[in-house]
């Protein structure tokens, strides 16, 4: 089977590089696959885009735009014990940007971190800052951070690393984090070009020192020449594996 050139620049000792949020949850999944994709410059399966989810993301970000431009507390807000508004700073759309996002140049190892949020509340009293992170999923079970699935666990290595990334700038930023956590129900008797939707408020306490040593780990994978041995559980070597021997 042939792979997929990519079409990012790869890693070379000695110079600077991108380590995007994904590409540390692509390292913690499969190191063969991440150093393939960073050292041999091959791109991976990688997973469809989600129009849906986009555009539901996308409108959130203009809810609570509004309340942002306005210092106003949204009403999903009201729910937590905590006395919140939307955080406005000029580096925001920045942040948001999957080209950009928040960044840090971890001088250790000369790699840049980045990751692009989706959202920052301040709590008014404290002045921490707080990282929301919107999801949308269709299901008729309960919506929760402690089903046991992987990308749960994935999403929860997200919101740590966007703390870390605003710690790392300089911001105080708080252990709690929200997630906006929005279902599409299918209890309607019709669809009438309408979609109904029931949000969740999620709450997850988030831990970053995991980060640091994860990070140097990821350096000394790219500068070994030596390509590491596959994630038995990986899906993207059981599948390369599979057709290769056919």
């Amino acid at each position: 089977m042939a792979f997929r050139k990519n079409t990012t620049y790869m890693y070379q000792p000695g110079k600077t590089f991108k380590v995007s949020r994904s590409g540390i949850d692509s390292f913690m999944s499969c190191k063969k696959c991440f150093y393939l994709n960073k050292r041999k410059n091959i791109k991976d399966i990688g997973m469809p885009g989600f129009s849906l989810n986009s555009a539901v993301d996308e409108l959130l970000k203009k809810e609570f735009d509004f309340h942002r431009e306005n210092k106003t507390s949204h009403p999903h807000m009201d729910k937590i014990d905590r006395n919140m508004i939307p955080f406005q700073h000029q580096d925001l759309e920045m942040w948001r940007n999957n080209f950009k996002g928040v960044q840090h140049h971890h001088k250790e190892t000369d790699l840049i971190i980045t990751g692009a949020i989706d959202d920052v509340w301040i709590d008014v009293d404290t002045d921490e800052l707080i990282v929301v992170e919107y999801k949308s999923t269709s299901t008729t079970y309960e919506i929760s951070l402690n089903d046991g699935t992987p990308w749960k666990e994935g999403y929860k290595r997200q919101i740590d690393i966007y703390q870390w990334l605003l710690k790392m700038n300089g911001f105080k930023v708080s252990n709690d984090s929200y997630f906006i956590y929005v279902n599409g129900l299918k209890t309607p008797d019709k669809f009438d070009n309408t979609l109904h939707f029931e949000t969740n408020i999620l709450h997850y306490s988030g831990s970053t020192e995991w980060i640091e040593p994860k990070i140097l780990e990821i350096k000394e994978l790219l500068d070994n020449e030596n390509v590491p041995d596959s994630n038995e559980n990986c899906d993207t070597c059981s599948y390369v594996t599979s057709v290769n021997s056919v």
